[in-house]
């Protein structure tokens, strides 16, 4: 039986979560072994991850790069080594070059024999420094968002899910939000993370993150959004929080940057807004058209379940696992 072995930063991780553990069953239905390593944490979880890695047919590193000599020893004791991310890990959170950044991911990409990128620019990024690059969306367990919730019928909730370390985005569409309330006093900003914004200047409910509630939470809202920046490291997010108000059933409203711009159709599963003004018209636009939600909404889930539910991409994911024994 080939075993396969997932190094991360741990399984709180979302690309852990996402890009690893909910391929477990479907690996294990097509006869592999998988085992997931924390190759975080101080020396001894290195040692086991490391001790892991060895026993393995197959190495798949998630968004973690080593300094050199851990590298080096890891590639010495890796049959087959994939490096798999999701981020724009070779530059800074602000988007700004980091040469270090940029050195470690480098050695990291030259040393695997295949690399899976989340989406296009990431891909881009890694074939100028390997060829073997496959691109392997972010997907999800899709049907687990169609469940039927009911919507509050007093307010229209614009939800935002994420957490504290993309806060700033959401910070960053507040006036636009403040705007959008003003001419719809039942707008509610719903926030989904592990944070609240008591100053937020509107009408707002905080929900925290929850595994197991996250896609009723999303479901009964009415308007999902997604602000970013257009920079480096904005172009290397993979639309997670698109994809989950889509599979939701929920239209929605994004900046018109990396790969949200890829997914979300224009007029068919949402709107792609560039300025302040932007935000504002698309909100009160399908704040006032319950049936325009519904359009929306309805063929964001398709798109959804047809190209970003867990088992398609799984076949890519096993078509690189295969050609790789």
């Amino acid at each position: 039986m080939t075993k396969i072995v997932f190094l991360s930063k741990g399984e709180d991780s979302s690309s852990t979560r996402y890009r690893a553990l909910q391929f477990f069953p479907l690996l294990r239905q097509a006869d592999f072994e998988v085992v997931h390593a924390t190759a975080s944490g101080g020396p001894l979880a290195l040692i086991d991850a490391l001790r892991q890695a060895a026993s393995a047919d197959l190495v798949i590193v998630l968004r973690k790069t080593f300094p050199l000599p851990l590298l080096w020893l890891l590639r010495r004791i890796s049959s087959r080594l994939i490096f798999d991310f999701d981020d724009a890990i070779f530059c800074n959170s602000d988007g700004s070059p980091s040469a270090t950044r940029m050195q470690r991911f480098a050695a990291m990409v030259r040393v695997c024999d295949h690399v899976l990128a989340g989406n296009h620019f990431l891909a881009e990024s890694a074939r100028a420094f390997n060829s073997a690059v496959t691109l392997l969306p972010t997907s999800l367990v899709a049907q687990g968002y169609t469940a039927p919730v009911d919507k509050p019928e007093d307010v229209i909730d614009v939800v935002w899910i994420g957490s504290s370390s993309t806060r700033k985005y959401l910070v960053a569409a507040l006036p636009s939000l403040r705007l959008a309330a003003s001419r719809l006093p039942g707008l509610r900003l719903k926030i989904i993370a592990d944070f609240d914004l008591p100053d937020a200047g509107l009408s707002t409910v905080t929900v925290r993150w929850n595994a197991s509630s996250e896609a009723a939470d999303l479901a009964s809202s009415h308007i999902g959004i997604a602000p970013m920046r257009d920079d480096d490291w904005s172009r290397g997010k993979c639309a997670l929080k698109v994809l989950q108000y889509m599979a939701a059933g929920l239209p929605v409203v994004s900046s018109n940057c990396g790969a949200n711009a890829e997914i979300v159709e224009e007029g068919v599963s949402g709107f792609l807004v560039d300025d302040e003004a932007g935000w504002e018209t698309r909100l009160v636009q399908l704040a006032n058209d319950a049936g325009l939600r519904r359009r929306l909404g309805e063929a964001g889930r398709a798109k959804a379940l047809a190209a970003y539910s867990v088992e398609p991409v799984f076949q890519r994911l096993r078509s690189v696992i295969d050609s790789l024994r």
